[in-house]
């Protein structure tokens, strides 16, 4: 139950962030936060990630559907052990619909953090972006390091 609580947390924070975006900020509007560095810019992605697959709504609506159908199935299966596991699980589900909201409501996802790092000039995501990205890293991680383990114990067995 705990982990649906951090998969709650996430979805009301991305929520959040993106309402008050939209609600003070005109589109394409920038506000610097760290020179050079970090600004807030209103800005919609219609598609996936930089853009990709624009305006292809079904195909985003049977994507998050069946990335939350297995996350919720995984989180069912591992509730009991791996935590770590268990906190990524509820990370990607909270991105998976956080944006998921934004396409069914607008038909479009509401992206505001604008970072430039090292001259890259990163493409602008939204929490449920970060959240996604999290939760898959720590799902490898966590899955990598039981690999290892197994590894080691059949070596030795």
């Amino acid at each position: 139950m705990k982990y649906y609580i951090i998969t709650l947390l996430i979805i009301i924070f991305d929520q959040v962030t993106k309402w008050t975006v939209a609600n003070s900020m005109q589109l394409f509007e920038s506000v610097q936060v760290i020179p050079g560095f970090f600004w807030i810019t209103s800005h919609r992605n219609s598609g996936a990630a930089w853009g990709i697959l624009e305006g292809q709504m079904w195909l985003f609506y049977l994507v998050t559907l069946i990335v939350i159908g297995v996350i919720i199935y995984y989180m069912q299966l591992y509730k009991d052990s791996y935590p770590w596991l268990m906190v990524g699980f509820a990370f990607i589900l909270g991105g998976a619909i956080g944006n998921f909201i934004d396409r069914i409501f607008l038909q479009e996802v509401i992206d505001f953090i604008d970072l430039n790092i090292f001259g890259y000039d990163f493409p602008i995501f939204n929490i449920a972006d970060s959240a996604l990205t999290v939760g898959v890293i720590l799902v490898i991680i966590i899955m990598l390091i039981d690999e290892m383990k197994n590894k080691g114990k059949k070596v030795n067995e």
